[in-house]
């Protein structure tokens, strides 16, 4: 089968389009034909291998995992002895390890779950990873309720869009901030307020806010702390930091200040969760969530995909289509 390989660190340059065994796949796994990837920040540092520290789970000098890609949408082409929820032929997405750039891959049956009926393979691929750490930014680590105040910061990105979107479904009243060419997508997706980052700092607006999902890591603490209800919530997803540790700096700083503030700073990091993808089948289904897709790319140019996708800044989710 083709795929997109990488065999050693650095520039999208490392990717190759090859041919590759077909995976096989164990007792509770199933084998989906790829019909449609996406892409994720979490590609980016694989592929770089940057910050260095994440080298520890991706592999010391080389990637341990050879196929990129993790949100994948398609069909069962075939099951595992023991996997009972799934068949040929089904409709599925979900996220994997074990990559999804390709034109097959293999995913645990516990990590599976049928697409939304009302989405197209390449909506769907654009779901899991982007859209589960979106919804457990929130509800987990945000304890959003109806009517609190959520500001989104990085609200045009592939999490983002789906946070602004969650966020209103949860009931909250939702301020997004983006570019100045985001403005109306983000209107598009129901933020009730946009701020345009670049004739405006949320922080110093003199707007509080109970909720803070921080996505785009471009402002000090101190700042997004001020921009909170003295008892509201910042949840950090993302951030700046050096080739060693990335956001590590700033994630031991939120953990240090947190305990001797009334206000909470929770770092997050989403897991993966087949209950979480069929709470969002249900609002996908349902018309409360939609994804919103920036552009295609074909398989053979997944190089390029995750280029645009790092250089141009990309608004909303990017997908490979198989």
């Amino acid at each position: 089968m083709k795929a997109i390989v990488q065999h050693r660190y650095g520039s999208p340059d490392v990717l190759e389009f090859t041919d590759v065994d077909l995976p096989a796949v164990k007792d509770d796994e199933v084998l989906v034909r790829v019909r449609a990837a996406a892409v994720n920040h979490a590609d980016w540092v694989m592929t770089r291998g940057m910050p260095y520290a994440a080298r520890l789970a991706f592999g010391l000098r080389r990637p341990t995992t050879t196929v990129r890609g993790r949100d994948v949408a398609g069909q069962v082409e075939a099951v595992g002895a023991k996997v009972t929820r799934f068949r040929p032929g089904d409709e599925v997405y979900a996220e994997t390890d074990a990559g999804s750039f390709a034109e097959y891959t293999r995913v645990p049956e516990g990590l599976l779950a049928l697409k939304p009926a009302n989405l197209t393979f390449e909506q769907a691929a654009a779901v899991p990873v982007a859209a589960i750490a979106a919804l457990q930014a929130l509800r987990d680590r945000g304890k959003v309720r109806p009517g609190q105040r959520v500001l989104i910061n990085g609200a045009s990105g592939g999490v983002g869009t789906f946070a602004v979107q969650l966020a209103k479904a949860l009931g909250a009243e939702v301020t997004g901030v983006c570019s100045t060419r985001n403005l109306d997508l983000v209107r598009s997706i129901g933020a009730d307020h946009v701020v345009d980052y670049s004739r405006e700092d949320f922080t110093t607006g003199g707007r509080r806010y109970d909720l803070i999902v921080d996505l785009a890591g471009n402002r000090p603490l101190s700042a997004c702390r001020r921009a909170l209800t003295p008892t509201g919530t910042l949840v950090l997803s993302s951030g700046g930091g050096g080739r060693w540790f990335g956001p590590l700096r700033r994630i031991v700083s939120a953990l240090a200040v947190s305990p001797f503030v009334r206000q909470s700073l929770r770092p997050h990091t989403a897991t993966r969760s087949k209950d979480d993808l069929a709470v969002l089948t249900e609002l996908i289904e349902a018309g409360k969530v939609t994804p919103a897709i920036d552009r295609t790319y074909p398989l053979s140019e997944a190089a390029e995909a995750l280029r645009y996708f790092v250089e141009e800044h990309a608004r909303a989710k990017i997908v490979i289509t198989v």
